[in-house]
């Protein structure tokens, strides 16, 4: 092997990487936002009476859930684009994630909603809250504790997801930082070693925070 390892150039370029790492957390944080208030409305649709909402929640969930995620960045950043909607690197990799995460989450957030028992809602309603009301203040503080791990496994996955975005052309986030810097240097080795620490740094602490997190607010 005549391989000679350069790591003073990876030294070097950490501080453009680590603002790689921070756009990669910001997409990661947007797509959990919005794919907890999807996935939210999409269990509730597909737990409701209404026969057109069950059938767009059933069908946003299964083609999130049995489709790979690169296709479904593709469609929103080549599909739209064949059809003359055109869509930036940044937002279609946000929207993938967050649709894909919505798929997945919707499911456990069914679960949890079937854990919660029915009673609690009629005995709110009975001291006069409206369901609105009832559902924020009693359903969704047991249904986020229960679904609080599944959320953190979530968010590690859309972290890694974010990687994705190199092949829409999105040049900002971590991947698309250590690629530049890659064609800049042919230091493959170096470069990408580097990029999955920090991928590393990033996941182990989400973790982390989680269970620290989770031993303060759920002690009891």
């Amino acid at each position: 092997m005549d391989y000679t390892f350069h790591w003073h150039q990876a030294f070097q370029a950490l501080p453009a990487m680590f603002r790689g790492a921070l756009v990669t957390v910001e997409i990661a944080v947007l797509s959990m936002i919005v794919g907890i208030a999807c996935g939210i409305l999409l269990a509730l649709a597909r737990n409701s009476d209404v026969g057109p909402a069950r059938a767009v929640a059933g069908l946003w969930i299964e083609v999130a859930r049995n489709t790979p995620a690169l296709f479904q960045i593709y469609m929103l950043y080549f599909g739209l684009g064949s059809l003359g909607i055109f869509v930036d690197s940044f937002p279609a990799l946000l929207a993938g994630i967050a649709f894909n995460n919505a798929g997945y989450l919707a499911e456990s957030f069914r679960g949890g909603l079937r854990a919660i028992p029915p009673t609690q809602m009629r005995a709110a309603r009975s001291l006069g809250m409206s369901a609105p009301l009832a559902f924020r203040l009693i359903v969704l503080p047991q249904l986020f504790r229960t679904m609080f791990h599944p959320m953190t496994n979530q968010m590690v996955w859309a972290i890694l997801m974010t990687s994705l975005g190199v092949v829409v052309g999105l040049n900002t986030d971590l991947t698309g930082v250590t690629q530049e810097l890659n064609v800049r240097t042919f230091r493959t080795f170096e470069f990408f070693v580097m990029a999955a620490a920090i991928y590393y740094l990033i996941t182990k602490s989400v973790t982390l925070s989680a269970r620290l997190l989770a031993a303060r607010l759920f002690r009891y």
